[in-house]
């Protein structure tokens, strides 16, 4: 299989992550968003949405959006349960992390690690503040509870949040407000295989 991806992106680095858990064999290839790589006849050929992480299977099918990614490489394995309440508890916090979560932690980041915080986007960096500490008290109070974000078991849920949240600090949110999240973060860190982002 085929991974197309930048290493520096929280969504391709939840595939990176999951890969390296499962020992998923497979070829990266680096896309550079900056030089419009993802908007070439050749790529939307395989992502009419222009967007990355996107998987490439043997046989040619694409998969896109990287929480289906995720979930489809960790089918069968205990990083996606197979019980039907466990696992509608992890798409409820993968649908949390891509509706209340990403559009402000890794906008913010965006706009700060990729974009240099360029003065015309300085309002559009602080209007996403609110946003990203509301998602982080969310995810405080669940992991004042639970060790990991769905329950007792770590899973795709955890990858999904991790990915920009280990990172939120690069979008200028102080994670120092949030002992609970920073204790998951380094819970998350210390795992078997748990690869860091490039």
């Amino acid at each position: 299989m085929k991974i197309y991806g930048d290493r520096q992106s929280g969504n391709c680095y939840k595939v990176q992550l999951v890969c390296s858990f499962l020992n998923i064999d497979h070829e990266w290839i680096d896309v550079d968003i900056l030089a419009d790589e993802t908007k070439n006849d050749e790529f939307l050929a395989r992502n009419p949405n222009g967007k990355i992480p996107l998987l490439e299977l043997d046989q040619g099918k694409t998969l896109a959006e990287s929480n289906a990614i995720i979930n489809y490489l960790a089918s069968g394995s205990a990083l996606y349960p197979d019980e039907r309440w466990a696992q509608a508890q992890v798409l409820q916090w993968q649908f949390f992390e891509q509706y209340s979560h990403e559009p402000f932690i890794a906008v913010a980041r965006f706009i700060n690690k990729y974009l240099g915080l360029p003065d015309d986007k300085k309002g559009e960096y602080e209007s996403k503040q609110a946003g990203g500490h509301k998602a982080l008290q969310v995810m405080e109070q669940q992991l004042r509870k639970t060790p990991f974000i769905a329950g007792e078991h770590f899973t795709t849920a955890d990858i999904s949040l991790y990915a920009y949240t280990h990172v939120a600090h690069e979008g200028g949110f102080d994670l120092e407000a949030y002992p609970s999240v920073q204790a998951w973060l380094a819970r998350v860190a210390s795992l078997p295989n748990f690869q860091g982002m490039a």
